[in-house]
C-alpha cells in the first residue's frame, strides 16, 4: 500500500502492535481460566470447607472469650451451661464426622466443666473433623452415610454440621452478651 494510505503512519503501528497485544491478553485469559478450572474440580466440596473453616474460627474465639468462670453461666435457669453449649458442639463434630469418615468414635465430654477441658475437646473435635471435610471430594459428596440412623449423602451430612455449628453459634453469642462480651463476628474490623 502507498506510503501515505490508511496502513501508514501512527495508525499502522497500532495495527502491527495488536497481534501481540491480543496474545498478550489471550495468554493471561488461559492462565486465568486454567486457574478456574482447577478450584472448580471440586465446587461443592471446596465450597462446603471454606464455610466449615469460617464456622470453626468462629466457635473457637468464641469458646475463648467466654471466661473460665463463666462457663458455668446459664442464661436462664431452664437451659444449659456455657460449658455444656460447647462440650455439645464437641460431640455433634465426633458423631457426625466419625459417620462420615466410616470410623465409631464416641464422644469424650461427658463430665468435662473446665474451660480448659472444653476448648480442648472442642479443638479436638475439630482436628478430627478437619480430616472429614479435607478429604472429601465431590465424586464422594454422594456416598451414603447414616446419620443418627437416617441416610444421608456426605454433603449432606457436612453442611448439616456447618448449619448446626452455625446455629450452635448464635444461641452462644447471647451468653457472651449477657456477660456483657462483644461476640467475634460482631467485633468492628480495622478500617
Amino acid at each position: 500500500m502507498a506510503k501515505n494510505g490508511w496502513r501508514s503512519g501512527r495508525y499502522a503501528r497500532r495495527c502491527r502492535a495488536k497481534p501481540m497485544h491480543y496474545r498478550s491478553i489471550l495468554l493471561v485469559a488461559a492462565l486465568g481460566f486454567a486457574l478456574v478450572l482447577q478450584a472448580a474440580d471440586n465446587p461443592l466440596s471446596t465450597e462446603l470447607k471454606q464455610n466449615y473453616d469460617q464456622r470453626k474460627a468462629a466457635l473457637l474465639a468464641e469458646a475463648d472469650r467466654m471466661s473460665d468462670a463463666d462457663y458455668s453461666f446459664k442464661a436462664t435457669p431452664e437451659v444449659g451451661t456455657f460449658g455444656s453449649r460447647v462440650a455439645h458442639v464437641a460431640d455433634a463434630h465426633i458423631l457426625i464426622c466419625s459417620a462420615v469418615k466410616g470410623e465409631t468414635k464416641k464422644p469424650d465430654t461427658a463430665g468435662k466443666t473446665s474451660k480448659a477441658d472444653l476448648v480442648a475437646a472442642l479443638k479436638a473435635s475439630f482436628d478430627y473433623c478437619d480430616g472429614a471435610y479435607g478429604s472429601l471430594t465431590d465424586a464422594a459428596a454422594t456416598d451414603t452415610v447414616k446419620i443418627f440412623g437416617q441416610p444421608q449423602t456426605k454433603l449432606s451430612a457436612l453442611w448439616g454440621n456447618v448449619a448446626h455449628d452455625s446455629e450452635m453459634y448464635g444461641y452462644m453469642a447471647v451468653y457472651l452478651r449477657l456477660k456483657g462480651l462483644v461476640p467475634p463476628s460482631s467485633e468492628r474490623r480495622p478500617k
